[in-house]
């Protein structure tokens, strides 16, 4: 059976922040907009539904401090299907391997066997669980990701800003990933 889920019943409007400024229009309306399809956050942009300051705008427009964004009433048909909650078991101690955390970032523990986000088939991962477990939360982001059968450290962003400076960092090769493998077994893996 499918129903109506009633993402925003009636225009909005949105005042970019310095915090938010930089980002393209598309990835700000995902985030604004939880649980709605991107190729209908794509139809909306193209009608002119979604304005940057009454103006129309591509998905890829960069957004900046004080444009003024609305948004028009959004309608989602929702498929009767478990709530994340119920599938949250798995990833609910992801709070006890939270590594380090302060008000920009946290770093965590993820555990291999869990993706790092929903998609292809995944309808849950790391970042849908730490917002499940952290309604109150008004941003979290990937950092970078690792593959579903990797354990490993992952960072996820509090701020804007932070994620930002980290893929910044990343990119200048200020900070690096490295990967430990531990391999058990005869030694004879590379032949001689």
């Amino acid at each position: 059976m499918t129903t109506e889920k009633v993402i925003s019943a009636g225009v909005q409007f949105f005042t970019i922040s310095e915090d938010e400024a930089g980002q393209r229009l598309d990835n700000f309306l995902l985030a604004k907009l939880k649980g709605v399809p991107k190729s209908l956050i794509y139809r909306i942009v193209r009608k002119g539904e979604v304005r940057v300051n009454k103006g129309r705008n591509k998905p890829e427009y960069k957004l900046q401090p004080d444009d003024l964004v609305r948004v028009p009433p959004v309608r989602v048909a929702e498929k009767n299907e478990a709530p994340i909650s119920t599938k949250l078991n798995k990833v609910a101690e992801l709070e006890s391997q939270i590594l380090y955390e302060d008000e920009s970032m946290l770093v965590i523990n993820k555990p291999s066997g869990i993706a790092v986000h929903g998609g292809s088939g995944l309808s849950f991962g790391v970042i849908e669980a730490l917002r499940a477990l952290r309604p109150q939360a008004r941003f979290l982001e990937l950092v970078h990701r690792i593959d579903r059968d990797t354990s490993g450290i992952l960072l996820v962003a509090k701020k804007r800003s932070a994620l930002r400076s980290l893929h910044e960092q990343l990119r200048e090769k200020v900070v690096q990933k490295d990967y430990l493998a531990l391999v058990r077994g005869n030694g004879r893996l590379i032949p001689k």
